[in-house]
């Protein structure tokens, strides 16, 4: 669901009509920070990332997936590549057959829930609803449903994301989280928490795995249940499973899997 390009010159407008042509959640370009550098030898490079309709912030998978194309299609060698991004630089590693990020970790604050009821309802229907929280630095609404549900409710919740853009009133919403407690002890394989994320906002109905999300999530679940080393799993048609550790910096790193399932030459 990524697509990453690697950039020598590139005029401002070809970024978001490339991503709009692509048509997937996120398009991912990677740049040399300095004529001399190389994209099989460097550790250091400029990455910003366009959905279907806007230029985004952040976006962590397809932080991974640029990671992977720099490690496995361009055997680059460095044990540590850093992005230069609008959310700062962000490290990237690999761990045996996954790659960890390091992205901040971003707060979340309770929410009123008047405010944005009726875009609760647009999301939820009627389904019970535990705890709503803001996060401001990543304009996310979190939405955390009842702990007496289980996996196969969240799955199997049919939401029409693109009522989300009349039913949002307050204006600072771009994002929304539905997240549900894991049952580790049970059949749930050990998953600490569940989650589903829309952003109608930037032409994205439904993502698929989502690391900018998970850095909202961390901070939350780890408040929630004492731990700072969870497994979560997004629970998207097609769904990822990501590993999560909080570290003592403010930051979190989140590791994933990845597929190459295509290469190609773009010609401008």
């Amino acid at each position: 669901q990524f697509d990453s390009v690697f950039l020598s010159d590139l005029d401002e407008d070809l970024h978001q009509r490339i991503a709009t042509e692509m048509n997937l959640s996120e398009t991912a370009f990677i740049k040399k920070l300095h004529p001399t550098d190389d994209f099989t030898k460097s550790s250091r490079f400029g990455l910003r990332w366009f959905t279907p309709a806007n230029e985004v912030p952040l976006c962590g998978h397809a932080t991974l997936a640029s990671a992977a194309v720099l490690f496995h299609i361009k055997k680059n060698p460095n044990s540590v590549l850093t992005f230069v991004t609008l959310s700062g630089e962000l490290k990237t590693r690999q761990e045996k057959d996954r790659i960890v990020l390091d992205l901040p970790l971003y707060s979340t604050y309770p929410q009123e829930l008047q405010e944005v009821e009726e875009l609760i309802k647009a999301a939820t229907g009627d389904m019970i609803v535990q705890d709503v929280r803001y996060s401001p630095d990543t304009k996310n609404l979190l939405v955390r449903l009842s702990d007496a549900y289980e996996r196969s409710v969240l799955e199997e919740l049919q939401v029409g994301a693109q009522r989300f853009l009349s039913a949002e009133k307050t204006g600072k919403v771009k994002g929304l989280i539905l997240t549900l407690k894991g049952k580790p002890n049970g059949k749930d394989k050990g998953h600490d928490f569940y989650s589903r994320y829309f952003a109608p906002w930037y032409g994205v109905l439904e993502d698929p795995v989502t690391g900018s999300a998970h850095a909202v999530l961390s901070s939350y679940w780890s408040e929630q249940l004492g731990k700072k080393e969870m497994l979560a799993f997004q629970c998207s048609r097609r769904g990822g499973e990501l590993k999560i550790s909080l570290r003592d910096n403010g930051r979190v790193e989140i590791a994933g899997q990845f597929a190459i399932v295509l290469k190609g030459n773009l010609t401008l």
